[in-house]
C-alpha cells in the first residue's frame, strides 16, 4: 500500500500524473490518497497530515508526501526506512512522521538509478512524478532502497523546529494544523487535563471540555483533539477565523487547574 499527500491541489494533471507513473513501473501497486490540497508549501501541515497517517498504517506501508518548494534545488530526495517507509524531500516533511516510523536507515535517492527503472528523464520542477512517485512504486514492488539511493546518516536529516517550549507559567506553541471546521490543532502533546486554557495573547481563558456541543454554538473551548494534541476550537463556527490565525503562527498558552 502507497499513501500520497501532496500539495498538488485537484486542477490540473499533476495528481493523475504521479499515479499513472507509478502504476508504470508497479502495476500492482495499491494507492491511497490521503490529500492532494496540502496549503501551497506548507511543509508543517504536510508533516502533521502524514504523522496521523503513519500513526494507523500497517507495517510495509509507503508513504510518499510531496510538498516541495525546493524542488530542483540541492534539497536532497530521500528514503526513510523504518517499520514504513517514508519518501520525501529532506525539508522537514519527515519531521513529525518520524516519531512513529521507528527509523532504521535513510538513503538519499539517485535520479540516475530511479530513471534506469522508469526509462524517462526527471524534469527539474517535477519531482512527484519522475522521483518520488517512481521510487515509492519500487520499494511497493520489493526493489531494496539501496538499488536506488546511497546510505545517509539519519541524524542528518532535516527537522522542522516544531517542539513546544516552556516560558515560565507558559507554552509557546506553533499551529500545526487546521481543519476545514476551523479547529486550530497545537503542537502540545501529553499535557493532562487542566479546568481551562488561557490564551495570553488574546486576552481569553477559555474552558477545557471533552467535545464541542458542551458549549453554545459560536463559543471558544479546547479539548483533546482526535490527533492527541491540544486543539481549539468553536462550537460550530471557526476557531482559526475567530482567532484570526494560520499554521505556523504562535500562540502563548497556559494551562490552568485539573492533572
Amino acid at each position: 500500500m502507497i499513501t500520497l499527500t501532496t500539495d498538488f491541489g485537484l486542477k490540473g494533471p499533476y495528481v493523475g500524473e504521479m499515479k499513472v507513473a507509478m502504476l508504470r513501473v508497479n502495476p500492482n501497486a495499491r494507492l491511497i490518497d490521503v490529500t492532494h490540497s496540502i496549503r501551497r508549501h506548507s511543509i508543517v501541515e504536510g508533516s502533521f497530515v502524514m504523522e496521523q497517517v503513519v500513526k494507523y498504517s500497517p507495517e510495509g506501508t509507503v508513504h510518499v508526501g510531496v510538498i516541495d518548494p525546493g524542488v530542483g534545488t540541492e534539497r536532497r530526495a530521500v528514503i526513510i526506512e523504518g517499520e514504513q517507509f517514508l519518501v520525501v524531500p529532506d525539508n522537514g516533511l519527515a519531521t513529525l512522521p518520524l516519531k512513529h516510523l521507528k527509523a532504521r536507515k535513510a538513503w538519499e535517492i539517485d535520479l540516475e538509478k530511479v530513471k534506469r527503472f522508469t526509462k524517462w528523464e526527471v524534469s527539474s520542477t517535477f519531482h512527484g512524478r519522475d522521483v518520488f512517485g517512481p521510487a515509492g512504486a519500487l520499494l511497493d514492488a520489493g526493489i531494496e532502497p539501496g538499488q536506488i539511493g546511497t546510505e545517509i546518516p539519519l541524524e542528518s536529516l532535516v527537522r522542522l523546529d516544531v517542539e513546544p517550549r516552556r516560558e515560565g507559567d507558559y507554552w509557546l506553541l506553533t499551529v500545526l494544523y487546521i481543519d476545514d471546521f476551523g479547529n486550530v490543532i497545537l503542537n502540545l502533546e501529553n499535557y493532562g487535563k487542566p479546568k481551562a486554557v488561557e490564551l495570553t495573547d488574546f486576552g481569553l481563558s477559555i474552558p477545557y471540555l471533552d467535545t464541542y456541543g458542551q458549549v453554545k454554538p459560536g463559543e471558544l473551548l479546547a479539548l483533546p483533539g482526535s490527533h492527541d494534541y491540544l486543539e481549539i476550537a468553536v462550537n460550530q463556527g471557526s476557531a482559526a477565523q475567530k482567532l484570526g490565525l494560520m499554521v505556523g503562527d504562535k500562540v502563548r498558552v497556559r494551562l490552568i487547574g485539573g492533572d
